[in-house]
């Protein structure tokens, strides 16, 4: 299918060839008929995908400050390269998408294959949404009409936290597609509605559907004509729809504003406010999240789990199904808001012409010949089964950052990539010339030339995905963790029968720090203090969910389990975890977990997210026959009493490319696995022993 995105990279905007998604569980499958280009939104974004690298910092203040710290800790080349990896990734054009659902996904009500629908779908001629962020379209309201749906739910979000009531006077400062739309609810509310604007264009298309308009540049004084036309009250409410970096716009609207006036901000302006006019008129002022309740929350989006009606009237859907309603009903007029109807692969004609003034909004048509292909092909090349040929299915930062560089530098055979959505995977497929890129990972696990699947999706993923991969006869490597659960490492165990490699992403043994060490301290009982100042992450980020991450303690602390298990040669015995709290709660990030091993070596991984990003991320030392050794995030190991270790210095090397590199000679030569399965057992073991120790606070038994 085809695809609009934007390289952050380039700046170039591309009509992309990608694999069309598949529809998953909760979510709806479109062809799309229409898609609405939001000249506003989309032109900022072309226009900083276009910016040089300085121009680019100067506009993201805060991401400069995160690079520069990331060079402290991590050094100057492994930033720059997780920058340029980022600037690199394609970004997704569109949001205002109309189509008819051609496949519903499992645990969806109320749409029906051939329902023509609304959603926030991207520029492409098949998306799949999910169900919360779809609405049905009248039989009278016409494609070209619901492509305005989500555009018009963005101005309808900030009326309604504007609370206007029949008789008011309501200001609109910025007369673009979203000020026009916002315009027009407010008189169909019944109030009186000024708006303003410097484009002239805009100020008769304003005219002419009733509200009062007036351009400051031709000399009209905003604040005044205000004020003179509310006999010097001031206005109820201003609704700010308006993209522009001064902060004259704020100003004004507080003082064009009467005693307890709202002031509501959907566009981006500069904030630098007046106290004085906000204190004296005591004004209140509040930012509009995009559609509506549920925008950005995963348990309403993905999950589909809605509001209750009597409580959340107004969902980001109920908007949808709000604004098709008004203009079914007339009372909303999109049509003439229209500029201008481009097919699909002309779409250069509105992308090249954004700074257009007179461009109201742009619709893209697509053709109706089309069909969902889940797999493209890449390149030409053909490849034959029983070479060590490589599948991949998750297209993340892991994949993209780590693994891909990695397996590139050896010259790995990789010959095909699935991603949920198609577009990340095909973007890899280009860079690394990887064979084929799909949406359908099944097809991997079918596919003769592909002798080893490296899984990278999400946690809850894994074990799944492992078990259907050595049911296909396949060598396995899955990035950790190995299971979220025990249900899920009892399959895997079922499934495994030694005739092919279980490999998971315990990289940090591979490192030539962890190498060296074990060497220098031979196998006699040691105690290893770990400590992972992690960072925090915010607690809506999906790696939280005990579901879909399994926590922290599960997805990430099980690393230096696996390192400690290889530095003392030893599997763990017992566990207990305490964490910073009152309530155990089985998503910590801030604990410190006790280790007991059978050969009689202790552990201590304390695992911390409420660390300065400054300090160095990882450290480890290691006591043992009156000697120490300490390992400064995988940068610096110092011996101390050691005879043939006393320091070792690199770049930050956590061992991903000598494991992926052993790991494919492995596959393709034969050998014994990297990681013992009985040491991958009892690893996820620990890990889920852990939690089960924080919710009863006491050992919990490993073997």
């Amino acid at each position: 299918m085809k695809q609009i995105i934007q390289s952050f990279k380039t700046g170039e905007t591309i009509l992309e060839d990608v694999p069309a998604p598949k529809v998953r569980r909760g979510h709806l499958l479109i062809k799309t008929t229409r898609s609405l280009v939001s000249l506003g939104t989309e032109r900022m974004l072309v226009e900083f995908g276009k910016a040089n690298m300085l121009q680019k910092a100067r506009q993201q203040p805060d991401k400069v400050k995160q690079v520069l710290s990331k060079i402290k800790t991590d050094g100057l080349k492994p930033t720059m390269q997780a920058v340029l990896n980022k600037l690199g990734q394609p970004l997704p054009l569109g949001y205002c998408n109309v189509g008819k659902v051609i496949s519903v996904g499992e645990g969806v009500t109320g749409f029906a294959i051939g329902d023509r629908v609304a959603s926030n779908g991207q520029h492409a001629e098949f998306v799949c949404i999910p169900k919360n962020l779809v609405a049905h379209i009248p039989d009278n309201v016409s494609d070209d009409e619901a492509a305005f749906t989500v555009i018009g739910a963005i101005g309808l979000q900030g009326i309604r936290l504007c609370n206007p009531t029949l008789g008011e006077t309501i200001v609109v400062v910025g007369l673009g597609l979203i000020g026009l739309i916002t315009a027009e609810l407010l008189i169909a509310n019944g109030c009186r509605v000024i708006g303003i604007d410097l484009d002239a264009n805009k100020i008769n298309i304003a005219k002419k559907k009733g509200i009062i308009a007036i351009n400051p540049g031709e000399g009209t004084d905003p604040v005044k004509f205000v004020m003179d036309i509310t006999n010097n009250i001031g206005t109820d409410g201003v609704i700010i729809t308006a993209s522009a970096k001064t902060d004259e716009i704020i100003e004004q609207a507080a003082k064009m504003s009467r005693k307890r006036g709202r002031i509501i901000l959907v566009g981006v302006v500069g904030l630098n406010i007046s106290r004085a006019d906000f204190y004296e008129k005591e004004l209140t002022f509040q930012v509009s999240c995009s559609y509506g309740p549920g925008r950005y929350d995963d348990n309403y989006e993905k999950a589909g789990i809605d509001y209750p009606l009597p409580f959340v009237r107004w969902t980001e859907q109920r908007n949808f199904a709000a604004i098709l309603e008004m203009i079914s009903k007339g009372k909303l007029d999109v049509a003439s808001l229209i500029t201008e109807r481009v097919g699909l692969y002309d779409y250069a004609r509105i992308y090249s012409n954004m700074g257009n003034k007179d461009a109201i909004a742009s619709l893209l048509e697509y053709p109706e010949d089309s069909s969902p292909e889940d797999t493209i092909k890449i390149t030409d090349g053909t490849f034959a089964p029983g070479k060590g040929g490589i599948g991949i299915i998750g297209a993340g930062n892991f994949t993209s950052m780590t693994m891909l560089p990695a397996l590139s530098s050896i010259n790995a055979p990789v010959y095909s990539i699935a991603s949920a959505s198609g577009l990340t995977g095909t973007a890899l497929a280009r860079k690394y010339k990887i064979g084929k890129s799909t949406t359908d990972y099944k097809s991997i696990l079918a596919d003769p030339a592909i002798d080893l699947v490296m899984i990278t999706t999400r946690h809850n993923e894994h074990a799944g995905m492992v078990v259907e991969s050595l049911k296909a006869g396949k060598h396995v490597f899955v990035e950790k963790p190995l299971a979220i659960d025990r249900q899920g490492l009892d399959a895997i165990i079922a499934a495994y029968d030694g005739s092919k490699t279980l490999t998971v992403g315990f990289n940090r043994r591979f490192s030539p720090h962890s190498v060296q060490i074990k060497k220098a301290i031979g196998d006699a009982p040691m105690n290893v203090v770990a400590t992972m100042n992690a960072g925090m992450i915010p607690p809506n980020v999906w790696v939280h969910d005990v579901k879909i991450g399994g926590g922290r303690i599960i997805g990430e602390a099980c690393h230096y389990m696996d390192l400690i298990t290889f530095l003392t040669g030893s599997r763990i015995k017992a566990v207990c975890m305490n964490a910073m709290g009152a309530n155990p709660q089985n998503n910590t990030d801030n604990a410190s977990i006790l280790l007991q091993y059978e050969n009689g070596s202790t552990g201590v991984i304390n695992y911390f997210a409420n660390g300065s990003k400054e300090y160095a991320k990882e450290r480890v030392e290691v006591y043992a026959q009156e000697r120490t050794i300490v390992l400064d995030n995988f940068q610096t190991t110092t011996g101390y009493g050691t005879k043939n270790l006393s320091k070792l210095k690199t770049n930050t090397d956590k061992g991903h490319a000598a494991q992926f590199r052993l790991l494919a000679e492995r596959v393709k030569n034969g050998g014994t696995a990297l990681i013992p399965f009985d040491e991958l057992v009892n690893t996820t073991l620990a890990s889920l022993a852990a939690i089960e120790s924080l919710k009863k606070r006491e050992w919990v038994d490993v073997t």
